[in-house]
């Protein structure tokens, strides 16, 4: 269960990253509360996660779904660039994040 909560925390931090770009630095109300939101909750579920995987595995694997989901979010969504050198760092780590995943083990 602990990897669901942490899977889930991930996702979250990609919606708070998302919002806080909405919020225009925090001077729109609506994206700034659900930013705050989402972060709790996303900080809560990692936490909790924390209590069976070691920090440095679950922190390692929460910034990396978060960094992964906001680079996808920003080309999808926010039509951000695409080139060789952002999909190859990406890729990067994404191997990281199986190589730390598989360490964990």
């Amino acid at each position: 269960m602990s990897w669901t909560y942490l899977l889930v925390a991930g996702a979250l931090e990609v919606v708070w990253a998302f919002s806080m770009k909405q919020s225009h630095g925090f001077t729109r109300l609506v994206p700034s509360l659900f930013t705050l939101v989402t972060m709790l909750g996303s900080f809560w579920l990692l936490a909790i996660a924390m209590r069976s995987i070691p920090l440095g595995t679950a922190y390692t694997i929460w910034t990396g779904i978060g960094a992964i989901g906001a680079f996808l979010v920003g080309i999808i969504f926010l039509a951000e660039p695409v080139n060789a050198m952002r999909i190859v760092a990406a890729i990067l780590i994404v191997s990281g994040l199986v190589l730390m995943k598989l360490a964990s083990a």
